[in-house]
């Protein structure tokens, strides 16, 4: 298997990841982005096992426990914000209420 492919997947995935991080204003899409942002990552280190370097499969089962982690804490803040300013819209959170 040539593991570059599958280093052109991850990057492509990557960038789509951060592109959604930065050009969208909802925060569940941009927790979603960040979640693509992680698997992108996991995938690298999955090709890079491909290529021989076996501690990739290890450091994936870490990232997705942090990528879960993250989920599970980011899905808590939004939902707070969410009762809090009434909209899931970050550039509402910044502005100060009347």
């Amino acid at each position: 298997m040539n593991p570059t492919l599958y280093l052109l997947l991850s990057l492509l995935l990557f960038g789509l990841g951060a592109a959604g991080v930065v050009l969208r204003r909802n925060t569940l899409f941009m927790l979603l982005n960040l979640e693509l942002m992680m698997n992108a990552v996991g995938l690298a280190l999955v090709a890079a096992s491909l290529a021989g370097l076996l501690e990739g499969q290890l450091i994936v089962l870490m990232v997705l426990a942090v990528a879960a982690a993250e989920v599970a804490i980011g899905i808590g803040i939004l939902v707070s914000m969410v009762r809090l300013k009434d909209s899931p819209l970050v550039d509402l959170w910044n502005r100060e209420e009347p």
